[in-house]
């Protein structure tokens, strides 16, 4: 699988992620060592987690599959911390609870370091410098090797890079932000991602897939074994089953009965070539569904079938989000 750099670092990465985001709930140790060798072998590295999901079993079960199923060295390890359930917050970004999250992050995972460490989401309720304090010491401390954010909005991301970038050599600069981006999701191209191309920070889109919605399995009913089903992941999916989506569906699976390949291909295939994303992080289920997804790399959309898309999907730019030289 080709590789690219993680924004403007050293930091090289497969450009189709792994996600862990049902681990430990819906995604059985069984299951995800099926994934994660599926996903070596087809020369994928870039496998991302978080200590929120599955309230830590995620990391645990990664963790559990480290070294014995596949190489540590083999893997860019990413994960976060920041996301928390209380019931009178669910966002802590202060030093304290960061590296607490952290240490115990890594002792889940069994390793000493994190390739990529992520601040989860942006917390209004701490000083962003604070948030950014751990990030520098969690790397100083050889406990990450690259930082990232999650869930940044645009002037959020700025500040926070910028920050970063005022002291070179003594803040870590941001690798990447990860946000949710697909064909049934542009929201971040009105500020995150023209943010995240002019500061040198990779974009991690997660639910490229448009939740599951754009592999056409939901065009004529919801299927009794999807995620659209679930009693925990139904609403998750809902938002996506509307008339517009249903329009950008019907584009794709059009695009892809001319093309000879699958949805799922076209849709993901479209969203890893735009500009400023690293690696779309796929959350398949089994392993067929990774070898899917997987089987995009050797698929490049033409150009003609790029602007289809690209038109049918288009987000509204309204002031003062509109290009100005446009007017």
């Amino acid at each position: 699988m080709e590789q690219r750099h993680l924004g403007r670092t050293g930091l090289r990465v497969s450009r189709i992620g792994l996600g862990t985001l049902t681990w430990g709930r819906d995604t059985g140790e069984e299951a995800a060592g099926e994934l994660v060798k599926t996903f070596w072998e087809a020369g994928g590295t870039l496998v991302d987690t978080a200590d929120a999901y599955g309230g830590g079993e995620a990391e645990y079960l990664l963790g559990q599959l480290i070294g014995g199923l596949v190489p540590r060295r083999d893997l860019v390890i990413a994960t976060k911390a920041g996301g928390v359930r209380r019931p009178d917050r669910r966002v802590d970004g202060s030093r304290g609870h960061l590296l607490a999250a952290l240490d115990a992050s890594l002792d889940r995972l069994g390793t000493d370091y994190v390739d990529l460490w992520q601040v989860h989401a942006f917390d209004p309720a701490t000083p962003l410098e604070e948030t950014l304090q751990a990030v520098d010491l969690a790397v100083s401390s050889g406990r990450a090797r690259y930082a990232g954010v999650a869930g940044f909005c645009g002037w959020q991301l700025a500040k926070a890079a910028t920050w970063q970038l005022a002291a070179p050599g003594v803040r870590t600069r941001l690798a990447s932000t990860q946000m949710e981006y697909s064909l049934l999701q542009r929201g971040v191209e009105r500020e995150v991602l023209p943010a995240a191309l002019d500061l040198g920070i990779g974009l991690l889109p997660s639910s490229p897939l448009g939740r599951g919605v754009l592999t056409g399995k939901y065009r004529s009913a919801v299927p009794a074994d999807s995620r659209g089903a679930s009693e925990t992941l139904a609403s998750f999916v809902e938002p996506y089953l509307d008339e517009a989506a249903g329009r950008i569906v019907d584009a794709v699976a059009t695009a892809a009965q001319g093309l000879a390949v699958t949805p799922l291909q076209v849709a993901l295939a479209w969203i890893r070539d735009r500009p400023g994303v690293v690696a779309p992080v796929v959350g398949a289920r089994t392993a067929a569904q990774l070898v899917a997804a997987l089987s995009v790399e050797a698929l490049s959309l033409p150009e003609e079938i790029c602007r289809a898309l690209d038109d049918v999907s288009a987000p509204v730019h309204r002031y003062p989000d509109q290009d100005w030289s446009t007017l």
